[in-house]
């Protein structure tokens, strides 16, 4: 009988813990980044199972009735990449990066995060190399193992394609299934790298622009509280390169996007 008593103390007591656990972890917050999305796990920690969110049929404002502008980031991923995608989130605001397909195994969460985040993931060669000065069969080659880099870390593959320095042969160009983003605005962060030349740039930016910056300097990621505060006080709302052009077609280069209406 006492045997029995005890057993059954013991019991309830297990019980009682458990329930605690349970609803301990009932309560932890998930991370603002990754909810929505498969927790971490083995597939996650190998750099697979993190599903890309598609950032081109992702809902966002109709660009063609008010001011939108895309801010784009080349030569990616780095070490202020990071950083940018918190400011990022800060300002609401969603952006496109182009990233070198070399890259992207050093720092593959944070490839993983732009993704998660609803940031659009573009192609930018495997070794930034000139896709004017180089055969089709070799620009094929770079884009290809960009493409499955990123599909292996993102579990999807990229939207858009970025030629290094804006360059690329015609023929090449015409050839692609993925729409070819260009820019408009160049803030020229790669030659200045000062913050406040960076900041000073986007009084060049109209709606439908497609703004150039490279998220491996540290004085652009410092320039964008500023730069996202003062195009928002101008009523501007930051969308991906595939959202501000609308329907972007294969082979095709886009400087530009669509532009509100006077007035709007």
């Amino acid at each position: 009988m006492v045997s029995m008593v005890s057993r059954s103390k013991v019991l309830k007591f297990l019980s009682a813990s458990a329930l605690a656990v349970l609803l301990a972890g009932c309560g932890a917050p998930l991370s603002a980044h990754w909810q929505g999305f498969p927790p971490d796990g083995p597939e996650r920690a190998a750099g697979k199972g993190a599903p890309q969110a598609d950032a081109s049929a992702a809902p966002g404002p109709d660009c063609s009735q008010v001011k939108c502008v895309a801010l784009t980031f080349d030569d990616g991923p780095g070490p202020y990449t990071a950083s940018l995608l918190d400011i990022l989130d800060e300002h609401e605001a969603k952006a496109t990066f182009f990233l070198i397909g070399k890259d992207i195994a050093k720092l593959p969460e944070v490839v993983r995060e732009e993704a998660a985040r609803g940031h659009e993931i573009g192609n930018h060669t495997w070794s930034h190399q000139d896709l004017a000065k180089i055969s089709v069969a070799a620009a094929q080659r770079e884009l290809r193992k960009t493409d499955a880099a990123i599909k292996e870390v993102t579990g999807a593959s990229p939207t858009v394609i970025r030629p290094p320095y804006g360059t690329i042969r015609e023929d090449l160009k015409k050839s692609l299934d993925l729409p070819v983003a260009m820019w408009s605005v160049d803030t020229f962060d790669w030659k200045t790298r000062d913050a406040k030349k960076t900041i000073k740039s986007a009084e060049k930016v109209v709606p439908g622009s497609i703004v150039l910056m490279h998220d491996i300097h540290p004085s652009t990621v410092k320039a964008m509280p500023t730069m996202l505060a003062d195009l928002k006080a101008r009523g501007f709302h930051f969308v991906t390169v595939s959202q501000l052009v609308g329907d972007p077609k294969p082979g095709t280069g886009y400087e530009t996007g669509q532009q509100a209406a006077a007035g709007k």
